[in-house]
């Protein structure tokens, strides 16, 4: 079974060479195919929005375990795949919070393009360290390492810039 396994991951790796480092998803928008970027993309605020923040560097390809959906929630795999912050998504650039803590409407919550980011990268990062958490308690004997949780903080993905 253990070579079946690394036959199968040298494979990927050959076909990984042979393709180049551009993966390509098959789809119906006018070219037929969207581009998918396997690097790191920098998440920040929208452009006319000044960052009060470092940019954060968003590791793609490590999040492939995941479908598109996950995070594209509005993608119906038939275009190209917008931004967070696009028309009509995550698109508010001012915090709904109210002065004097008073109830904010949930629509607009989740429209603030901050609070879109925090909500999907944070609460997964930590459900991921929760999980592995009770798998270490659990005294079970674990064949494979358990998943990086990721960065939850401030500063674990608002990296000081070089």
């Amino acid at each position: 079974m253990r070579m079946v396994k690394i036959s199968i991951g040298v494979l990927c790796l050959i076909l990984a060479v042979i393709f180049g480092n551009a993966m390509v998803v098959s789809g119906e928008s006018d070219d037929e195919s969207i581009s998918v970027p396997l690097g790191v993309i920098h998440l920040g605020p929208p452009e006319d929005v000044e960052a009060k923040q470092p940019s954060v560097p968003f590791p793609h390809g490590t999040h492939f375990v995941y479908t598109c959906n996950t995070c594209h929630h509005q993608w119906e795999m038939d275009g190209p795949i917008e931004n967070c912050t696009t028309s009509g998504c995550h698109d508010g650039v001012e915090s709904p919070i109210k002065a004097g803590g008073g109830k904010v409407d949930e629509d607009e919550l989740i429209a603030y393009y901050k609070t879109a980011y925090h909500k999907m990268c944070i609460s997964c990062h930590r459900e991921i360290k929760a999980q592995n958490e009770t798998l270490e308690k659990s005294g079970r004997v674990l064949k494979d390492r358990l998943p990086n949780a990721g960065p939850s903080s401030c500063k674990g993905c608002h990296l000081p810039e070089e």
